[in-house]
């Protein structure tokens, strides 16, 4: 780590596939709201669901990441090389007595995901296939100064309430691994986009849980397609093409609400320099 940095962003992209343009628009997003700053920029791949992976997908990642000029700091961090930490989080909110178990299937959650059918006050510790979720007070709020929209209100207690950290197949949550690894120190930043929103009031609560301090914020703008519907790897947009890389930034930077760089800028790196020093997170969209 390089102590003489305080600011610390990254990219983490789960390894599903390769990136696509929605990828790269919070990759370039992110990386410019940090460079800005003259913060660090780092990249992790969030692997901690191994049946969604896709061979090959890091590489692709990189490849992409190297074609565009998106140098990430340092080496490349994988969150399944940090399961001790997600298991002492574990430990100490069992020990606070926050978790309890859940044997509910899908068909039986409320429509927000939550258990309804009193988990919290049953003995289903020692059942196969249960969920381990976080108790969630009805009185909880929870509030950020988001970078880009402004002031955020949430009664988790209502809302997101008894949300789950473990799964019952006995994979961590992704709440539980990125409300970690999103804290500081390892992380100050955190911009990405906006359709993981109701999943920063559910971070936040177990960050000030664990007593972890709590980074910046910033959701960007949902990219969609012709029809309306968000870019996904589940939507089968398509991967981002490597040959037209300053094309595909400058159309980056567009959707950013950024000032278009000039036309004498031809190359990734001198395009992304300049974006840097022009960075104004007012312009982006809300």
């Amino acid at each position: 780590m390089d102590n003489s940095h305080t600011i610390f962003g990254r990219f983490a992209p789960s390894p599903t596939g390769p990136l696509h343009a929605g990828s790269l628009f919070a990759a370039v997003g992110s990386l410019l709201h940090v460079r800005a700053q003259g913060g660090l920029w780092r990249l992790r791949i969030d692997d901690i669901d191994p049946p969604r992976a896709a061979e090959g997908s890091v590489a692709a990642i990189e490849a992409t990441l190297k074609a565009h000029g998106l140098r990430f700091d340092g080496n490349i961090q994988y969150q399944s090389h940090h399961i001790d930490r997600y298991e002492k989080a574990l430990q100490t909110l069992e020990d606070q007595g926050d978790l309890f178990h859940c044997a509910c299937t899908r068909p039986m959650l409320s429509p927000n995901g939550s258990c309804q059918n009193g988990c919290a006050s049953k003995s289903h510790a020692k059942r196969a296939l249960t969920s381990l979720r976080v108790r969630v007070p009805p009185e909880t709020v929870i509030e950020l100064n988001d970078a880009f929209l402004g002031p955020q209100n949430w009664n988790l207690g209502e809302q997101l309430t008894d949300f789950v950290v473990r799964r019952s197949d006995g994979l961590y949550a992704y709440q539980l691994a990125a409300g970690i690894d999103d804290a500081a120190p390892l992380t100050t930043q955190v911009i990405r986009g906006s359709d993981l929103l109701d999943s920063t009031p559910r971070q936040i609560y177990l960050q000030q849980r664990l007593k972890l301090q709590s980074p910046e914020y910033g959701h960007l703008p949902i990219l969609k397609d012709q029809h309306g519907f968000k870019l996904s790897k589940q939507q089968g947009a398509p991967a981002v093409d490597d040959h037209f890389p300053v094309r595909n930034l400058r159309a980056t930077l567009q959707a950013l609400g950024q000032p278009c760089p000039p036309s004498r800028l031809n190359d990734p790196e001198s395009l992304l320099d300049w974006s840097v020093s022009q960075w104004d997170p007012l312009r982006v969209p809300r």
